[in-house]
């Protein structure tokens, strides 16, 4: 059988990484995920879809990932089923991450910035310019 997903989409709110009594990293995000089509005479709808991700890649994705991100998850759906708080009987449709990417850069002020000589005979690489530049 296969149980495979690929999805792309913008997280909605930025990662929650919690932790299970055996210390194990696990975090929830949430995906808004456009549909290709737009039917007529109506406003483009979206999918919001919630990830689960394990261990390195939770680690990774609440470090780095924040709201608005552009999110890439291959992973499988997973249907469970649990009861609320309140004694209901609930189902969840959620997809576990195998592999996730980001699909955009994170927004940083930070610049690397090389000092040199524009002119070509005078160049001399600086304290922050490595000398082995292949060029």
């Amino acid at each position: 059988m296969l149980n495979r997903i690929l999805l792309a989409g913008r997280m909605s709110r930025d990662p929650e990484v919690r932790f299970t009594p055996q210390n194990v990293p696990v975090c929830t995000v949430a995906l808004a995920v456009p549909r290709d089509f737009k039917p007529k005479n109506t406003d483009a709808e979206t999918d919001w879809i919630d990830v689960v991700l394990w261990r390195n890649s939770a680690e990774f994705v609440g470090r780095y990932g924040a709201k608005g991100r552009l999110l890439i998850v291959d992973g499988r759906l997973q249907i469970r089923k649990y009861t609320d708080k309140d004694g209901n009987k609930r189902t969840a449709a959620e997809v576990v991450a195998d592999h996730v990417y980001f699909g955009d850069r994170k927004e940083t002020t930070e610049t690397t910035q090389y000092s040199y000589n524009t002119n070509a005979n005078d160049f001399e690489p600086g304290d922050d310019y490595p000398e082995d530049v292949p060029f």
